[in-house]
């Protein structure tokens, strides 16, 4: 019997979570519903969720903060985080995305689009990987043992950075923008914003270590992977791309 996937679903308001549950369990997810940060960690603890829709507004500590704390933890910094909030500015999604969480969904949203919405994530967790290996430089990549090294020495990178670090390195030395990565690396998924690849590019800087000056911004382009960079871990690129 196929295991179905298990959403872990924080959310104080009780009649929107019991309306996600019901979505959800209608359409083959396994929901388990919890109103606030205390008994969320106490489920994350119990057992690791797929995947964790979680508001932002909450009793006690805010969704931000629970967000920040399982991305810094071993055990939980790459289940794919949504974040349900009513805050819709480009600087709340930044903040959001910045936080840790993979997507947004700004309140009112449809039920096709929440769904569509955990697919994707779901697809990026476990994202199709041509089994090849690549190297540019002294950094290393070899897709069929999902490794990352740099100097001999191996780096940790989570699921959605492996995914845009290989294709970078394939595309070595070419500028791509933010569209032509979402379109490459996220596929034709609509929801997504170009402004999440400036946040996975941070992320995935940061995984990098002394070769993050590895990947350059192209101001009002894009961004590049190039060998001819500085990788003495001072990085001089390490902001976000600004928006054009």
């Amino acid at each position: 019997m196929r295991k179905l996937p298990r959403v872990l679903v924080v959310e104080d308001e009780p009649s929107i979570a019991e309306l996600i549950a019901v979505n959800l369990r209608h359409n083959g997810f396994a929901p388990t519903v919890v109103f606030d940060g205390v008994a969320a960690q106490r489920e994350v603890d119990a057992v690791l969720p797929d995947v964790i829709l979680l508001d932002w507004m909450l009793p006690g500590e805010s969704g931000a903060v629970l967000a920040k704390q399982w991305r810094k933890n071993e055990r939980t910094k790459t289940v794919p985080i949504l974040m349900l909030t009513a805050r819709s500015d480009e600087s709340d999604k930044v903040q959001g995305l910045d936080a840790g969480a993979d997507d947004y969904i700004t309140k009112p949203f449809s039920t096709q689009e929440l769904l569509a919405r955990i697919r994707a994530v779901l697809r990026r967790r476990a994202p199709e990987i041509v089994n090849d290996s690549v190297q540019v430089g002294e950094l290393a990549l070899d897709a069929a043992t999902y490794r990352v090294s740099f100097r001999g020495r191996e780096l940790k990178v989570g699921p959605t950075e492996f995914k845009l670090l290989h294709y970078l390195m394939k595309h070595a030395e070419r500028v791509h923008t933010r569209g032509t990565l979402l379109d490459k690396v996220w596929g034709d998924h609509v929801f997504i914003e170009e402004r999440t690849v400036d946040v996975h590019v941070k992320r995935l800087r940061e995984s990098l270590g002394d070769a993050a000056g590895m990947i350059e911004t192209v101001r009002g382009a894009g961004y590049r992977l190039t060998a001819m960079a500085n990788t003495s871990g001072r990085n001089p690129h390490n902001t976000p791309m600004s928006a054009t």
